[in-house]
């Protein structure tokens, strides 16, 4: 299966500032302590469902742990 994102790609991510994030979205955001380009998999309230580029899912963060928006991928 191919993702949004391959391995080596150059991306560009920018601060979120007043973007409201959507489900589809990829994110910068901290998971255990590092930062990882993750999908926005669900929205419930003010948490967000963050997954791999595989269709796997990761669990729940909030918004003070993403820390950006990927908006080019080279």
């Amino acid at each position: 299966m191919k993702g949004k994102v391959e391995s080596g790609q150059l991306v560009t991510v920018e601060p979120l500032g007043d973007t409201e994030l959507q489900k589809g979205m990829i994110v910068l955001c901290k998971v255990k302590g590092n930062q990882y380009l993750h999908l926005i998999k669900a929205i419930q309230g003010p948490r967000y469902q963050i997954g791999n580029n595989k269709g796997g899912i990761n669990g729940w963060t909030s918004l003070s742990c993403i820390y950006g928006i990927c908006t080019k991928v080279e």
